[in-house]
């Protein structure tokens, strides 16, 4: 099924679009493309700031495969559009940057060409936004001179288990013919397999979907967590005791950030809106995980009350910054929301981070990390990301760190309900 002289132009290079340019180049001519200078330099120089990639198969790659002049796709005849699609201040789609890369496509592709998105997009936003761009700068006619496909992205960040090549692809095109063509394009490099389905706005659908039931999921454990704090219970403990029941969802409470699962659900209520539906659920499920970082802020200034610290003044020091365990990603992090709490009550809060680069912290949240040695004489430390560096604290260094009464607050719930036992550390999990 696939065409002779395939040449592949790759739009965007973060943590979608570099391991499928990994995947594509070892086997069609495939570009690179990114409006980023640096981001551009960095690779051809070895380096992938995701941490996805390790730099010696960065480097076994010419860096003529990496670019960020636009002109230097136009010999492709396969086009993979894989940028951001966040949302704005008020929960909007922020379709910006699909815009901007289907400008660039439209004034490049050639009649036969196909465009393929894997940005995550409401139902019918491909066909109904995206293309009539293509069509505008391109000044040829859908499904006649060109044609499109949507692959969702299943990227998991910092999740080394389940690669690109090692999940199930999800295919569609905008005819039969496409259809074909795109599912085998993708098969030739993924061994997991693809699952082609019937049209493009259910390939959109379905991927909307994987996010939105583990938001909905976790905001139930999130909330069913608030309950038992209240009433003095244990979560960690009651969800090990449901779980040996053979059908019980193993979800677990925590905060929800990232550009995925707190983002996507804003997507299909934004859509479902315009159609006159009102989607209580999902919003309602938004709510509560949003709640999650005052929730946390506000118990562990219970804590330190109860132990009759004064909040104002309190040094509390955060324990990881990036939206999820062992990975250096920082975009829509909910640990932000803790610290503005804190905040309220003048706490002195320091924060520190395995993984997060220090320039983008300050960048994106004028938050100036510091190195985990410095922090010494605390009243209270917010474990608030699992990375494995945390994981390996010994208890003794933790009563070196920590005041007399000093708390830890434990949010992913890292340690054994007993490991402080004999400690004057006051331990409390979400």
């Amino acid at each position: 099924m696939l065409k002779k002289n395939i040449n592949i132009g790759i739009i965007g290079l973060g943590y979608v679009g570099l391991p499928l340019f990994i995947e594509f180049s070892k086997k069609y001519k495939t570009i690179g493309y990114d409006k980023n200078s640096k981001l551009i330099n960095d690779l051809k120089n070895g380096y992938d700031k995701t941490l996805e990639i390790p730099k010696e198969e960065l480097k076994t790659l010419s860096e003529l495969n990496f670019t960020n002049n636009e002109k230097k796709l136009k010999n492709c005849n396969v086009y993979i559009i894989t940028v951001p699609t966040p949302v704005d201040s008020n929960k909007k789609p922020d379709l910006s940057y699909l815009k901007s890369a289907s400008e660039t496509i439209g004034g490049l592709i050639n009649k036969k060409d196909v465009v393929i998105y894997e940005s995550t997009v409401y139902p019918m936003a491909t066909e109904d936004y995206c293309v009539p761009i293509l069509e505008k700068y391109s000044k040829l006619k859908f499904n006649k001179d060109f044609f499109c496909g949507y692959s969702p992205e299943r990227i998991n960040p910092g999740d080394s288990s389940h690669s690109l090549t090692d999940i199930i692809k999800v295919t569609s095109g905008s005819n039969k013919e496409t259809a074909d063509f795109i599912n085998e394009l993708y098969l030739s490099i993924i061994p997991a397999g693809t699952h082609k389905v019937s049209s493009i706005p259910i390939a959109e659908a379905a991927k909307i979907i994987e996010n939105i039931q583990r938001d909905v999921n976790i905001a139930l454990i999130n909330e069913l967590s608030i309950i038992f704090q209240k009433m003095g219970l244990d979560t960690k403990e009651i969800l090990e005791a449901a779980s040996t029941k053979w059908n019980f969802l193993p979800f677990q409470p925590g905060l929800v950030g990232g550009h995925c699962i707190g983002v996507d659900p804003y997507y299909l209520t934004y859509k479902s809106n315009q159609i006159g539906y009102n989607p209580e659920m999902i919003l309602a499920g938004r709510k509560v995980n949003d709640s999650m970082g005052r929730f946390i802020a506000e118990s562990t200034i219970l804590e330190l009350e109860k132990n009759d610290i004064n909040p104002s003044g309190a040094r509390i020091a955060i324990f990881g910054l990036t939206f999820k365990e062992n990975c250096p990603d920082l975009r829509n992090t909910q640990v932000t929301s803790i610290i503005k709490t804190l905040g309220n009550y003048n706490c002195s809060i320091m924060v520190t981070d395995a993984y997060a680069n220090i320039n983008e912290a300050r960048k994106l949240y004028n938050i100036n990390l510091i190195e985990l040695k410095d922090i010494q004489n605390i009243d209270a430390i917010i474990l608030a990301v699992a990375h494995e560096d945390y994981k390996s604290i010994p208890v003794d260094k933790w009563t070196k760190i920590l005041k007399n009464k000093g708390i830890i607050v434990d949010v992913k719930s890292i340690y054994n309900k007993n490991y402080f036992l004999n400690t004057n550390i006051t331990h409390w999990r979400l």
